[in-house]
Formats: C-alpha cells, sequence, structure tokens
C-alpha cells in the first residue's frame, strides 16, 4: 500500500486509515474538538474532501462552555460545518446514578441522537468517532461498547494509530488542537455513585474555569461535596499553594459553591475515579 511521504513513519497507518474510509459516501465524526476526534476529522477530509465530512458536536451540561467554543475553532480551522446535537443523558438514571459504566450511557444516547436526527438529515453513509489505539486497550472506555451496538466505526484505532502517533499527525496537519491536554466531560469530576447533576456539573465547570484564568491550563476540580479537590500538573503544585496565588486559588474556587479546597499532592491523575473500580472487575 502506497502511503503519503507527509507523515514519515505514520504514513502506512494513515494509508491504511484512507482505505478504510474508500467508499464511503458521507461521513460523519463525533467530535469534541479534542486531538483525537479533531485529528479523524482532518484525515476524513483529505480522504473524502471537506463537502463529503461532517462534525457532529453533543451538547450537555456535561461539555463546558469553553470546550464548546474551541471546539468550533478547530472544525474551522480543518474546514468542516458542525452540527450541534443536544444529548439528554441527564434524564438517565443509570447515567444519573453515576456507576463506572456513566460513560457507555452518555455515548449510548449521543450515537442514539446522532441516528435520530442526523443521519437521515445529512445522508450520512456512515459515523465514526476518535477512540485511538491506547483507548481501545484500557478497560476503563466503556463507551466503546456503545459504539460497537450502533456500528460506529473507530479509524484511528484500526490503523493502530494510538494517542503520541495522533499528537504527530496533527502537529503536521498544523491543527491548533495538536498539544491540547485531554478534556474528559466535567462528569468524570464525581465520585462514582454519587448522583451526577447539573449543579454539580456548573459548580467543576465555574471551578475550573477560575484556576484556567490564574494561568493553570490544565486541571481538575473533583466534587467531594462541599470539598473540591484540585488535581493540578505537578510543576504547578508550588505555584498554587505559594504565597502570590494561594489566596486567588482559595477564593476562585470556592466561589463555585465549594466551601473547603484541597490540592491533591499526586497531580492530575486519568481514571481516577474509574479505573481502580474496572481493575478489580477485569482482576
Amino acid at each position: 500500500m502506497s502511503h503519503d511521504a507527509t507523515f514519515g513513519a505514520d504514513g502506512p497507518r494513515v494509508a491504511a486509515l484512507t482505505a478504510g474510509l474508500a467508499g464511503i459516501d458521507r461521513l460523519g465524526v463525533a467530535y469534541s474538538g479534542g486531538v483525537d476526534s479533531a485529528t479523524l476529522l482532518a484525515l476524513a477530509v483529505r480522504a473524502l474532501g471537506s463537502g463529503r465530512v461532517l462534525a457532529i458536536l453533543g451538547v450537555s451540561p456535561s461539555l463546558a462552555s469553553s470546550e464548546r467554543e474551541k471546539a468550533h475553532e478547530v472544525a474551522g480551522v480543518i474546514g468542516v460545518p458542525v452540527v450541534e446535537v443536544r444529548t439528554l443523558e441527564g434524564d438517565s438514571p443509570a447515567y444519573r446514578a453515576n456507576g463506572p459504566d456513566r460513560c457507555f450511557h452518555c455515548k449510548d444516547e449521543l450515537f442514539s441522537r446522532i441516528d435520530d436526527e442526523v443521519v437521515t438529515a445529512h445522508g450520512l453513509d456512515a459515523v465514526a468517532y476518535g477512540e485511538n489505539a491506547d483507548d481501545a486497550r484500557r478497560p476503563d472506555r466503556p463507551g466503546s461498547r456503545a459504539a460497537q451496538d450502533h456500528r460506529v466505526l473507530r479509524p484511528l484505532a484500526d490503523a493502530g494509530l494510538d494517542k503520541e502517533a495522533v499528537r504527530r499527525i496533527a502537529r503536521v496537519l498544523g491543527l491548533p488542537c495538536a498539544d491540547k491536554p485531554a478534556a474528559p466531560c466535567l462528569a468524570s469530576r464525581i465520585p462514582h455513585f454519587e448522583e451526577v447533576s447539573p449543579e454539580k456539573l456548573a459548580q467543576v465547570e465555574a471551578a475550573e474555569a477560575a484556576l484556567h484564568s490564574l494561568g493553570f491550563h490544565e486541571c481538575r476540580v473533583r466534587h467531594h461535596g462541599e470539598v473540591a479537590r484540585v488535581e493540578l500538573l505537578a510543576d504547578d503544585l508550588e505555584r498554587a499553594v505559594g504565597p502570590h496565588l494561594r489566596e486567588a486559588v482559595h477564593a476562585g474556587v470556592r466561589s463555585a459553591g465549594f466551601r473547603f479546597v484541597a490540592v491533591d499532592l499526586a497531580g492530575i491523575q486519568s481514571g481516577a475515579f474509574t479505573l481502580p473500580l474496572v481493575s478489580v472487575s477485569h482482576g
């Protein structure tokens, strides 16, 4: 299989992805503005042309407004129209119950809405999403089961493109999100088996926005009732509790409605709530 030398060592996998999209007339990409879905979107445009690709953005209280804005900006750079789909996962008791399978119920709602509202209206032949090869190996990604149920394609994973490869390709393509930190949905900040509510999601969003305004570009605010547990990059920990910013961090997070503010010395922890539970179930 010939490949585009533009992508260097990643060229054969990009060629495999392109070949996998052959025969699709119109493709919808479940899109968040993150590096995975944006890179998939851009590669789909290279393979099919911008007139045959549509970005589909799920919008709900679990999506921070800043992430919504950035998603539109990145799609504008790629040159693809965005269709927003209002998702109602918050109406599902199973989603609100917030078990380790919460992501399944969220993705199931998104893909159901896409099937019901977008596929026919926009004449789509297929829908794809940005699961990469690293995601496919993790046990804490129940959303993948929803994708399988709805026959949603996963071109990045099928081509063997892991997170680092995706970032390399995004840089080659000049995507503004190439080095964007992961931005999991706001519901991931609430411990499992504690109910997800719009009020809690709004608190988390406001607290993280306050931290962003203070220059902490990558952070998580975990919701523990009256306590906000702040996760930061290791290099930011000392600055957050130092004499110049400690009071501002405290005031900013408290202004979101928390009574206490704790900074977690372990730093940012991907899958902090889910991985311990699914690791036990897979043991």
